[in-house]
């Protein structure tokens, strides 16, 4: 069973553009450089924003046991790694969610 980590970062707007290329350049590939996750992506949250945007970040995950390791193994040094550089900066939270099916569209 497939899950999807997902977490929803609020960046004040003022840092959000640095927040996001160190997202980008340096974050993401080292939780993609754990081997533990299949893809991954960034997405900025449309709606009203005061003060802050909002993105989320998706990892996908091929078993609720390799997402269990994750979060023994490496994720305590990366979210400590991100709460110093950004935490006063941005509000986080995470949902795991369970693939039931993937759909695709031909092209």
């Amino acid at each position: 069973m497939q899950v999807i980590y997902n977490v929803t970062v609020s960046v004040d707007i003022h840092v959000s553009e640095e927040w996001l290329n160190w997202m980008q350049e340096v974050h993401i590939p080292e939780v993609m450089n754990t081997g533990i996750f299949l893809e991954s992506k960034i997405s900025r949250v449309l709606g009203h924003e005061e003060g802050g945007i909002t993105y989320a970040v998706q990892y996908l995950c091929p078993s609720m046991s390799e997402y269990e390791r994750y979060q023994a193994e490496f994720a305590p040094a990366l979210q400590d790694d991100h709460m110093k550089r950004f935490g006063r900066f941005t509000a986080a939270f995470r949902t795991l969610l369970q693939v039931h099916k993937d759909f695709k569209h031909e092209r």
